[in-house]
């Protein structure tokens, strides 16, 4: 299966012209984004990038949820807890600003598609909405991930801003991810 059939079946629904190029970036190392407007007050976000892994590997690191805190260094927290059947996701968060530091927590239900995908949707939290998916897709002896956010802060910030600032934020937040996984593979 080539790598240019996997893309194509990840970006199914998505917006991004997908060239040779933007392949050849991908599994050359860079971090490919497209933001859209989510609600009146909120941004989406789609992230793609490459990892030097197979997908086994990438989902056993990706749902051992505590370790989200060395992928986001954002994240001051993150706790996995049973609801009966249900699995939830505690995250706290920490993010300065300009002259103020906003500080946020969440409470995720978790949906594992073993291997392929996690679905994470807020049950509570500081935002008005939360929604993110993690899909996984072989591609050569690596993997795809996809990660894409939608979300609107509960103060009113126009959609413009959470885009441009989920553009900026998300590729490095990818890189350190990928730094981190590839870095305990190498340490198996």
């Amino acid at each position: 299966m080539s790598a240019s059939y996997i893309l194509d079946s990840i970006i199914t629904g998505s917006d991004m012209a997908w060239s040779q190029d933007k392949q050849r970036l991908l599994v050359q190392g860079e971090i490919l984004v497209e933001t859209r407007s989510h609600k009146m007050w909120g941004g989406a976000v789609t992230a793609w990038m490459y990892l030097p892994m197979v997908r086994s590997q990438v989902w056993q690191q990706l749902t051992d949820y505590p370790r989200w805190v060395q992928y986001f260094p954002d994240i001051t927290k993150s706790e996995i807890s049973h609801k009966g059947e249900a699995k939830w996701l505690y995250q706290a968060a920490q993010k300065a600003f300009f002259f103020f530091t906003a500080q946020v927590e969440i409470y995720l239900n978790v949906v594992e598609v073993l291997g392929q995908q996690i679905q994470f949707r807020m049950v509570k939290g500081t935002f008005e909405d939360f929604n993110a998916n993690l899909e996984l897709k072989d591609c050569g002896s690596g993997t795809i991930l996809a990660y894409t956010v939608q979300a609107t802060p509960l103060i009113p910030i126009p959609s413009i801003f959470i885009q441009q600032a989920m553009n900026l934020e998300l590729p490095a937040n990818m890189r350190k991810m990928r730094q981190v996984l590839c870095k305990s593979q190498n340490n198996s």
